[in-house]
């Protein structure tokens, strides 16, 4: 699901930031605004932004290889992080350089004086439907998590982005409107650089965001504590588990979960019971979580503290 919303998000931002790309060009064009043409490489950014995630969607569901046994779900999440840096370069980076030129050198908006707003407010419509779409289908799996909780702990990374992105660009917008309009009503250019400038601080803001929260995801997340909370009751509800010693999760991408676990079984037990208690175990597991790709179970007898044993019978079991 999340995936498939991805996409619909995705191709709903491309579509509406190449026909507002157009638009700004024209417009900066025929006046000269420094606001739109911060404005138009914003949007050629963005596009080209939403065209890395597709690509990195589709890299992501190459199959696996001896090279890259774990397969190649981590594409989604590198793809992301370049996102970040070319919206900080081309479009924040940008914008801070023209800011500072049009305000060194102010120039007036003499021709074609309404045109700019014009294209501006059909822009910020066309983004308002994109960040409408890309609300809806966060809303899918946001469940009741506050929107700042989902951008910084959602595993797939292309919903937040857009929403990001979306939300960037329709304040953008507003900014220019702002710079735009106020080089009208006064005829000094300044404001134009002004508004610019808030443009660039903007999308550096952003971008700093998204390469926070993507380079988490590269460096490896674990399950979250509900994911978390399933395996463990999967594991312990099942026959021949006395408990679980420890358990680590990971990420392999965001629909797919390695699950590594040690797990205490009865001294009593055959091989072959603790064999079959495991492919139990697996089988839960992945019932209750359906991403649980690659799962690893280790059986173990639980002892006292012994002469450099460093578990302790009474302890609870280790869930990490």
């Amino acid at each position: 699901m999340s995936a498939e919303g991805g996409t619909k998000a995705i191709i709903a931002a491309l579509s509406a930031n190449l026909g507002i790309a157009v638009t700004k060009f024209g417009a900066w064009l025929l006046t000269g605004s420094s606001s739109m043409l911060a404005e138009s490489i914003h949007s050629v950014a963005d596009s080209g932004n939403q065209l890395l995630l597709l690509i990195g969607g589709k890299q992501s569901k190459k199959q696996a290889t001896p090279e890259h046994p774990f397969g190649y779900g981590r594409e989604r999440y590198v793809y992301a992080f370049i996102v970040s840096i070319v919206l900080f370069s081309v479009g924040g980076l940008f914008a801070l350089y023209e800011a500072w030129h049009k305000i060194q050198h102010p120039e007036p908006i003499e021709e074609w004086k309404w045109v700019p707003v014009a294209v501006l407010v059909v822009a910020i419509a066309l983004e308002g439907y994109s960040f409408y779409t890309a609300i809806t289908e966060s809303n899918r799996t946001r469940g009741k998590t506050s929107w700042v909780d989902y951008v910084r702990r959602a595993k797939a990374p292309e919903l937040p982005v857009v929403l990001l992105e979306d939300a960037g660009a329709l304040v953008g917008l507003v900014l220019a409107l702002f710079g735009v309009g106020m080089t009208l009503i006064t005829g000094n250019g300044i404001w134009d650089g002004i508004g610019t400038a808030a443009i660039g601080v903007l999308l550096v803001a952003i971008a700093a965001i998204l390469a926070v929260e993507t380079k988490s995801l590269l460096i490896g997340e674990g399950a979250n504590p509900e994911t978390v909370e399933k395996i463990k009751q999967a594991v312990l509800t099942g026959a021949g588990i006395e408990r679980i010693i420890h358990m680590k999760t990971l990420h392999l991408g965001p629909e797919e979960l390695l699950v590594a676990l040690k797990i205490a079984v009865p001294r009593s037990e055959t091989a072959a019971e603790v064999a079959r208690h495991i492919d139990e175990t697996e089988v839960r597991i992945r019932e209750a979580v359906p991403i649980a790709r690659v799962i690893y179970i280790e059986p173990d007898i639980f002892r006292a503290r012994a002469a450099g044993d460093e578990t302790v019978a009474s302890a609870p079991p280790v869930i990490a």
